[in-house]
């Protein structure tokens, strides 16, 4: 079948809920072992209780992306992998003026070097072996300013440039390193944001009017693409970042 991860072994970080845990399920229904890594051991147990539940197989993985002891542990538990998607991350709302220093390094500790540390654990055994693929979530505002968002665009233009590196650095090893960049994307996360406004319906289609195609993408479109990305059919891309935004970063079209 196309795009198969049978007998391969897959780690997701973020993967309790949202992109992370679309990620899971849909590498699972690839045929892949995942192993569903987050910072919240029930979201991520919920995560492979559903894998099972498709018939998949995986586990489970408490894993602080902010902890050096949590990757010394998961690595007893998972020395070697197939496939790693980078994905754990936070969001932060500010412009330069209204961010404080703990919040930006609060940002970069998660989205930045929580990515570093998920790589430096599990990239040395994929190069030694000569063989993996990795994918980076990153993110529109990795590709784009975005308003008010000066913490989380920063963060996610550090994760682009550290995967192009890392792709270039090691694209000889048969270690492929790429990034799927979502747009605005319908997360719980999201959904339990519009229901905080006055008017749910205006603030989504605000937020809609952003993609071109006038919608928000689910977390099972943004899975497609990092499926595409860590499989076989994806051999000779590499350094690459794919946007499932919508249109949004194609170019100007009208808003609104």
């Amino acid at each position: 079948m196309p795009f198969s991860l049978v007998s391969k072994t897959a780690l997701v970080t973020g993967a309790g809920s949202g992109i992370g845990q679309a990620i899971a399920l849909r590498f699972a229904r690839a045929g892949a072992h995942v192993w569903a890594a987050d910072v919240n051991l029930p979201a991520a147990e919920g995560t492979v209780a559903l894998i099972h539940a498709a018939g998949g197989h995986g586990n489970a993985l408490r894993l602080d992306v902010t902890r050096d002891a949590d990757f010394d542990a998961a690595l007893q538990s998972v020395p070697t992998l197939d496939v790693l998607v980078a994905n754990a991350g936070i969001g932060h709302v500010g412009t330069l003026l209204t961010t404080s220093i703990a919040d930006f390094e609060r940002m970069l500790s998660v989205n930045v070097t929580g990515v570093l540390r998920t790589l430096k654990a599990w990239m040395p055994g994929m190069v030694e072996r000569g063989r993996g693929s990795v994918v980076v979530t990153g993110s529109t505002a990795g590709l784009e300013g975005l308003v008010d968002r000066f913490a989380y665009t920063t963060s996610k233009h550090a994760v682009v440039g550290m995967m192009r590196c890392a792709a270039l650095d090691h694209a000889t090893s048969g270690v492929r390193v790429n990034a799927v960049c979502p747009g605005r994307i319908e997360t719980p996360f999201v959904k339990a944001r519009l229901a905080e406004y006055p008017d749910p319906a205006a603030a989504r289609r605000d937020m809609s009017s952003t993609q071109a195609m006038r919608r928000m993408g689910t977390p099972e479109e943004v899975a497609d693409a990092a499926l595409f990305l860590a499989s076989d059919e994806a051999s000779f891309v590499t350094g690459a970042c794919l946007a499932v935004d919508g249109g949004w970063t194609a170019g100007m079209f009208p808003r609104g």
